[in-house]
């Protein structure tokens, strides 16, 4: 067999040629090999770069929108409040090590298209800002904004949507939030809520600790006053059978069928002490257009809706 023999300078040795230089043909399979095992690799490797690209394109503008478990106007409370703290969370100013702040509430910004749904809309605003993290490709100055959109879906649910985005001041370039925005200052809200709802809880216990420390008091004082009555009306010519009976008429009464619940306080919504009987006979201590302040057989103190009782027979 033939072989066509390059010159030998700059060339390997022909293993088939027992050491003469490499020959056209060898080394022609040879460059072929090596193309061919390089379009196998891309063929291998640009799919999987090509989807991976695609995934992280997808994070960029997203915005956030979730449903909080509070009233809207408890709601709207804590998104003011945010819009005010001149913080925007979840992203950094170029070359610094915190969140970004001097930023300013608006009541509109021309970085989003007009809001035409439903619900109330929050802006905050913050210009001159550099390069902010988490905006896709920012490396300039310009104006980084936060819109929030709260809408009521029922009396205990509220709708809340948060979107950010960058916009150059030179190119007019927009740069999409990757989410990290939008999930930090709905963490800053959620805590806002929780803290308003823990102030409600703690005042309505306040109020009825303080309602049932009045009915105390009350009563103390109606019993006291039934006494200096009853001391009183012993100094007067009254026979005693004949004062007893009238202080039992005006001062008791009997529970009408089908009985009726002792309250610990003059609330409907009050805790239940006892249940008694029709027919049972209680001694009235305190008087109020809707409640009796009463005295049990047994002693117990409590409330009962007057509408419940009528006088003796």
């Amino acid at each position: 067999m033939q072989h066509i023999i390059e010159p030998f300078q700059g060339f390997a040795k022909c293993s088939m040629c027992k050491g003469a230089p490499i020959c056209r043909k060898n080394r022609s399979q040879r460059v072929r090999g090596i193309v061919l095992s390089f379009l196998l690799f891309l063929c291998a490797v640009l799919p999987v770069h090509s989807r991976e690209h695609k995934t992280r394109r997808q994070d960029y503008g997203l915005g956030f929108s979730t449903e909080i478990s509070a009233p809207e106007n408890e709601v709207l409370q804590a998104v003011e409040d945010v819009a005010n703290n001149a913080m925007i969370q979840g992203s950094i100013e170029y070359n610094k090590d915190k969140y970004i702040d001097k930023a300013f509430c608006a009541s509109s910004s021309s970085l989003f298209p007009d809001w035409t749904g439903p619900g109330k809309v929050f802006y905050k605003v913050r210009e001159k800002v550099l390069a902010p993290l988490n905006f896709k490709e920012s490396n300039d100055e310009g104006t980084l904004a936060v819109r929030y959109v709260v809408q009521s879906k029922s009396p205990q649910q509220t709708i809340l949507r948060i979107d950010a985005v960058f916009v150059e001041d030179f190119r007019r370039t927009v740069h999409a939030s990757n989410g990290s925005v939008e999930s930090a200052e709905y963490k800053d809200i959620q805590d806002h809520v929780d803290a308003l709802e823990l102030q409600k809880k703690q005042a309505a216990e306040s109020e009825r600790h303080r309602q049932e420390e009045l009915a105390k008091q009350s009563l103390q004082r109606k019993n006291e006053q039934a006494q200096a009555a009853a001391l009183a009306a012993l100094q007067s010519p009254e026979t005693l059978e004949q004062h007893v009976d009238s202080l039992r008429h005006q001062l008791e009464r009997v529970v009408k069928s089908p009985g009726a619940q002792l309250k610990s306080a003059p609330f409907n919504t009050a805790t239940n002490l006892t249940s008694l009987r029709p027919g049972s006979e209680v001694v009235i201590l305190i008087v109020t257009p809707y409640w009796y302040g009463v005295e049990t057989e047994d002693g117990q103190h409590g409330w009962i809706n007057r509408a419940q009782l009528e006088p003796l027979p």
